[in-house]
Order: structure tokens, then sequence, then C-alpha cells
């Protein structure tokens, strides 16, 4: 197991929110933590996500919200394993 930090921008609008927010429901027995800032004005809402799971796990999250349209991610994974 590893600690991570998922982040996540959604451009343009909010439409893939709801596809973003399904994947996330799908691995929330992972998630310690979430925090999302929205910016209305300019059509922008980034999410942090704080995971604890494997690197597959990990991968399998980042690959899938990757593949929404108009989802950019990036994952940071701590080097060492966790309990």
């Amino acid at each position: 197991m590893r600690i991570a930090v998922i982040g996540i921008v959604i451009e343009k609008n909010r439409n893939s929110a709801g596809a973003v927010n399904a994947v996330l429901s799908d691995y929330g027995d992972y998630i310690v933590g979430r925090m999302g800032v929205p910016d209305k004005q300019d059509e922008v809402y980034v999410i942090s996500v704080i995971v604890k799971a494997t690197n597959e796990i990990i991968s399998a999250i980042t690959g899938k919200l990757g593949k929404i349209t108009n989802v950019i991610v990036k994952s940071a994974v701590t080097s060492c394993e966790i309990k």
C-alpha cells in the first residue's frame, strides 16, 4: 500500500463531473480525503484526492479518470510501502 495524491482538473464545463464522481465512488474504500475548488468564472474545477492503495489501484483510478472528456489527471505517489 502507498499514499498518493491524485490531482484532477475538469476544464470547460461541469458536464464531466458526474463521470469523475462515479469513478471516485467506485474506489471510495481507498479514499482518505478529498477537496474540491471550483473556479466557475473560468470554468475550471480542481479536485485533490488522497488515496491509500496499491500501485495497481492508483493506476486504475488515474487511468479511468484520464479517459473522461475534458479531464486532466496527475498523481504523486510515495516511494515507501506503508501498512
